[in-house]
């Protein structure tokens, strides 16, 4: 069944196209990825990240990218923070909030637009802070003040470049193109991962082998289940007579899904996780009441509770966020009453929007308390049996964006299989 529904993918021409388009722009990034900034020694780079936990988890974040110092160091990290940025300011600014939700496709275009534009000055004072960071810190050698210039330079535009491919994928691929090129990096390191096993081997980590087995399954297991499960409101339409025939008096419903935002809290909740680490890090050479402020911030977050409590919390207020911005109750009632459908027992307009806002509100309370529950699992066992489950959270989190990208990218390719064989018929 499997290699027939692969064969029927590659039978038909524009979707091919699609996801041969997909694969060359995950090679591009995956070599992008390889390529070091210039006039800068990385060796003593790799055994920095394992020391710090912050550090370790960007490296993973960027698919790898941050070890070896590649162009695109970043990652999409810039871009990630700008739209967080924006999505916040509609709710400060009415006038973003209309050009968002009410100007159309044209007004989504320019509000994406702003958005862009202000990646580029968080590449460039991220890319600063980063190689300022990492030469404080020892993990890289003294850098001249024009080499410093053509770095920053250089992993700013590799920022924007990833930005674009991104986009390129969400508009001429299928899935979603951040989501996906995240996707890419975690998984290009799955053998390398599979290769330090191998030679750090220990009959003594044996147990640790086993929870982390034991802790895959259980969140490949809980993510399929929240991401396919749904709640599905009862909606009729009214019976309509047009000349000799007659529409709609029928009943169907409204599907809601109990995680409708995906991966995406997981992305923003890790892209401003990692930030306050980092900043404290960087401050924490200084001295007075600002270098001790620091050192406070950077044990809070190396504290695996203290971490896996402000994780839990930014992933389920993330949860409510993007859902609130991407899915308006008010639209949809407006639009069933203008097709002639109806909730039983509701009346139209304002009362459907409240009913669907009730009935959205607790089915994710359930999904945002799964995703965050899944997400900090592997710090939560760290924290009760002292055992040091680095890997773990990395893992953890790698396995719920690894599973959730895949079911919403299969979701999409049998969606337009569908489509396909609807308009064959």
């Amino acid at each position: 069944m499997f290699f027939q529904k692969l064969a029927q993918i590659f039978k038909i021409p524009d979707l091919r196209k699609k996801i041969l388009f997909v694969l060359a722009m995950l090679a591009v990034f995956r070599l992008m990825a390889n390529i070091p900034i210039p006039g800068i020694d990385i060796a003593s780079l790799k055994d920095f990240l394992n020391q710090f936990q912050v550090f370790g988890l960007l490296n993973m974040f960027t698919g790898g990218t941050l070890e070896n110092l590649s162009i695109v160091m970043l990652g999409m990290s810039p871009y990630i923070t700008a739209v967080i940025i924006m999505q916040l300011l509609t709710m400060i600014f009415p006038q973003l909030e209309r050009l968002y939700k009410e100007e159309g496709e044209a007004g989504r275009q320019r509000f994406n637009q702003y958005g862009r534009l202000l990646t580029i000055p968080l590449a460039i004072l991220q890319g600063y802070g980063m190689l300022a960071l990492l030469q404080r810190q020892g993990a890289i050698g003294e850098i001249s003040g024009a080499v410093m210039v053509s770095s920053i330079v250089t992993v700013a535009a590799g920022a924007v470049f990833l930005m674009w491919i991104g986009e390129l994928i969400s508009e001429r691929g299928i899935g979603n193109g951040v989501s996906l090129l995240i996707f890419a990096g975690i998984v290009a390191r799955i053998p390398a991962n599979i290769q330090e096993i191998i030679v750090n081997w220990s009959p003594n980590e044996i147990p640790s082998y086993f929870l982390f087995a034991a802790m895959s399954l259980a969140i490949i297991a809980s993510v399929v289940l929240i991401n396919e499960g749904r709640r599905n409101i009862p909606v009729s339409y009214a019976k309509r007579v047009r000349g000799t025939k007659m529409y709609g008096g029928v009943s169907t419903y409204l599907p809601l899904n109990i995680n409708p935002a995906g991966v995406i809290p997981i992305i923003f909740a890790l892209s401003i996780m990692l930030f306050p680490g980092m900043i404290a890090s960087f401050l924490s050479g200084a001295g007075g009441a600002v270098g001790g402020a620091a050192q406070a911030v950077s044990g809070f977050f190396e504290d695996p509770w203290a971490y896996g409590i402000s994780y839990f919390i930014l992933v389920c207020l993330f949860t409510y966020f993007y859902t609130a911005v991407t899915f308006d109750p008010k639209a949809i009632a407006t639009n069933l009453q203008k097709m002639g459908g109806f909730v039983p027992g509701i009346r139209p307009g304002s009362s459907t929007a409240s009913f669907i806002t009730y009935i959205l509100n607790r089915v994710l309370l359930v999904g945002a308390l799964f995703l965050a529950t899944i997400a900090v699992m592997p710090s939560i066992v760290e924290g009760i049996t002292g055992i040091s489950v680095f890997g773990f959270f990395v893992g953890g989190t790698a396995l719920l964006i690894i599973v959730s990208v895949v079911l919403e990218t299969l979701r999409q390719i049998k969606a337009q299989l569908q489509m396909r064989e609807y308009e064959t018929f």
